[in-house]
């Protein structure tokens, strides 16, 4: 065990929690790759400084897009911090120095709550819902991710931002189907997160863009069973299910999940899924099983072609994402 002088430390539950990589896969990497290195409180217990924990954050992050442990546990965290730079998603990179995100991110790490409700209800209100989620909250939210990862946020303030935008993102929906007013509109998508996945920022930006194509949604929440998920598609008469699945999720637990409800639930009910971790089961699952925001016009419109379905009444307009 390391002799380092404690200092900030964090006990191996604490790490559990902060970084998502489980305590046994901790003392794996401790053993197979001599890291982490923690040192030993008075009772003998392991305890992490926190430069240890920032790296583990970068490892996970880049271990959830697809490398393997032992290609990034030994690099340092400035060749982490690079590498998950490089990191590419589909999609424009978020710019750091664009001046709405750079503001919006201020407020965060300042505590300024209630201004930045108000900076993106105002962006929501300028922009319309559909640019508001796709040139706005997805690369907010990035950026968002990437400071955490930095060790720039603390668990607590990435969980601040998560429920302030959910609520902003929810009275968007909101108002968004009051004004549209497609309850009879086809398809009908059933959105939620299985059991181990408890992020539902992913969900409420699909939600978004479905309903602004002139779908109609009915959202279950996160963490919903299999079987309830089965249960609900046939009581709400669901024409899709869609779910999705953050970086917290593995490529293996996304790709069962989705295989398992799609068996359940038939061919006659497509499972489309998105999200970060959804979109590195993409070869396996299919194009138009995995989504990102960007797919998601194309794949209604496949939908509807194949069903023979009109497009909703013109009196009511539907926004292309193209």
């Amino acid at each position: 065990m390391s002799s380092v002088p404690v200092t900030a430390t964090y006990s191996i539950s604490d790490v559990e929690r902060d970084t998502g990589v489980p305590k046994e896969t901790l003392r794996v990497w401790e053993r197979r790759y001599a890291f982490p290195q923690p040192a030993r409180d008075a009772n003998g217990e392991r305890v992490y400084p926190d430069e240890q924990v920032q790296r583990l954050r970068l490892v996970k992050r880049l271990l959830d897009t697809g490398y393997r442990p032992g290609k990034v546990i030994p690099l340092s965290t400035e060749e982490l911090s690079e590498l998950a730079a490089k990191t590419a998603t589909r999609g424009p990179a978020p710019d750091a120095n664009d001046p709405e995100l750079r503001q919006c991110l201020d407020y965060l790490k300042q505590h300024q709550m209630p201004e930045l409700r108000q900076r993106l209800a105002q962006a929501q209100l300028q922009l319309g819902l559909q640019r508001f989620v796709l040139e706005l909250v997805a690369p907010l939210t990035t950026l968002v991710g990437n400071a955490w990862a930095a060790g720039e946020l603390a668990v607590f303030e990435e969980h601040l931002f998560a429920e302030l935008l959910q609520s902003v993102m929810r009275n968007a929906i909101l108002a968004a189907n009051q004004q549209i007013g497609q309850r009879d509109a086809r398809p009908r998508i059933l959105l939620t997160t299985v059991p181990q996945e408890r992020h539902g920022l992913g969900l409420l930006m699909a939600e978004a863009l479905f309903a602004m194509e002139g779908a109609h949604c009915v959202s279950l929440g996160v963490q919903t069973p299999l079987g309830d998920i089965v249960q609900a598609a046939r009581l709400q008469r669901a024409d899709v299910v869609a779910l999705s699945f953050s970086s917290a999720s593995t490529p293996r637990a996304t790709f069962d999940n989705v295989t398992e409800l799609q068996s359940r639930l038939g061919a006659d009910t497509p499972v489309w899924a998105g999200g970060h971790c959804a979109f590195l089961t993409r070869r396996q699952l299919g194009p138009n099983c995995v989504l990102d925001l960007y797919d998601i016009p194309g794949a209604i419109a496949r939908w509807r072609t194949q069903q023979g379905s009109a497009v909703p009444d013109a009196s009511a307009p539907v926004a292309s994402l193209l």
